[in-house]
């Protein structure tokens, strides 16, 4: 794949991944201790919804790309390193660089859940649509 041509075809998920790292990363104003808006355990929807996000912008970009729903095992791969690369990065800045957030291990997990569920969503896809066209043909 040539890679300039490739990125041409992301361009959502590149965006998204931008957002994701500067949204993971910012100060969140401190409060008296409520939660406000937030609840327990929000970080972790948060990461899990930014992951589900961006691994369904990544299918998108390669489905554009390639012109068809083709399934290739490479292709998940591919989508859940990326994603493990950004997710452990954002852990990484949050650890050494932005160390008014905390690096956790759980967040790390829900940023490869929401990868995993945006892999089932692909694949799901692709079986329906590889049905449609088996039953077109019979």
């Amino acid at each position: 794949m040539n890679i300039s041509k490739g990125l041409k075809y992301q361009y959502w998920a590149i965006f998204w991944a931008v957002v994701t790292l500067i949204l993971c990363n910012i100060r969140l104003p401190e409060g008296d201790g409520s939660e406000g808006f937030f609840f327990k355990g929000f970080d972790k929807m948060a990461h899990l919804g930014f992951f589900y996000v961006l691994t369904i912008l990544l299918f998108y970009g390669k489905i554009k790309y390639q012109h068809n729903y083709t399934f290739r095992s490479l292709t998940i791969l591919k989508v859940l390193l990326i994603s493990a690369v950004l997710g452990g990065g954002i852990e990484l800045l949050q650890w050494k660089v932005f160390t008014y957030r905390s690096a956790e291990w759980w967040d790390f997990a829900s940023d490869m859940i929401g990868a995993l569920m945006g892999v089932f969503s692909y694949v799901l896809l692709h079986l329906s649509h590889y049905r449609e066209e088996n039953i077109d043909k019979v």
